[in-house]
């Protein structure tokens, strides 16, 4: 009993640890972690290795969030729609949802056979190559583990990198979520389309300060661990803020089961007389 509540609790740890990753991944997109501009990739793409988050192609499609942001040309690269009805089976389907993860077998097998292409709108030849590169690694890296498993290895893979990885997406989606959802995303201001977030300290710590939104979306080229100095003023001016990260899965929870009984008045008629 011991040794399987150890290996969960290893398991969890390391989803954790991989989500982390990702949240600084974030900021080498933004090339404001180092201030030598070159370690940005190579580190970045190490960041998002476990996770399968290529940096070449997240830092395109995410620098183009921020261009787009509040009109129809935006897409986030862990696209969840933030425009769509929040109900409880859309929340409990875009957690568990692998659909990030099968793109990026897609885009693997895609970049292996030299067919890749960049659906979002414009890519320069120079990251569409590191792109490539990235994805090449990523089933290198894979088939490594495929490797290791063939040869009597696949409890560790299975441990230390496939159930992390699993894990890590309902994770993920929890601390993207919070973002823009139920803001207002036909405007193109910062201070009605983003919310921001005050946080614990484990909380600013663990999203790797992506807690301020308002902030980091106001001004993007500002080192996001400088953005704690901004958060007065946009809490004072932001439409949607909260205190903490339960507080608004609290609100999210009431404005979907609230969306959810609209769409289905019989059901909760039904229930109740049950």
């Amino acid at each position: 009993m011991h040794g399987r509540l150890g290996t969960t609790a290893g398991v969890v740890l390391l989803a954790l640890i991989y989500t982390h990753m990702v949240e600084l991944q974030h900021q080498c997109l933004h090339h404001s972690a180092f201030r030598r501009s070159s370690l940005h990739r190579p580190l970045g793409f190490l960041l998002g290795l476990p996770l399968l988050t290529a940096y070449s192609h997240y830092r395109t499609q995410h620098l183009q969030h921020h261009k787009f942001l509040g009109t129809s040309r935006d897409s986030e690269f862990f696209g969840f729609d933030t425009r769509a009805p929040l109900t409880l089976p859309t929340l409990a389907r875009a957690m568990v949802s692998p659909a990030r993860l099968l793109q990026a077998c897609v885009d693997m097998l895609a970049s292996c056979r030299g067919t890749w292409h960049y659906p979002m709108g414009t890519i320069s030849p120079r990251a569409e190559r590191h792109v490539v590169v990235e994805y090449r690694l990523f089933a290198l890296a894979v088939a490594g583990a495929v490797a290791l498993s063939l040869l009597g290895h696949g409890r560790e893979v299975l441990l230390l990198w496939v159930a992390p990885l699993l894990l890590s997406v309902p994770i993920h989606f929890l601390l993207e979520l919070p973002e823009h959802v139920l803001c207002d995303n036909d405007s193109t201001d910062v201070l009605r389309n983003t919310r921001t977030i005050s946080g614990s300290r484990l909380s600013r710590w663990f999203t790797n300060g992506n807690n301020f939104h308002v902030e980091h979306h106001a001004a993007m080229v500002v080192p996001i661990n400088r953005l704690a100095e901004r958060h007065a003023v946009a809490k004072q001016w932001a439409t949607h803020t909260e205190p903490s990260y339960p507080r608004f899965y609290l609100h999210v929870l009431r404005e979907a089961r609230r969306n959810t009984a609209r769409e289905n008045p019989l059901g909760q008629e039904g229930a109740g007389r049950r």
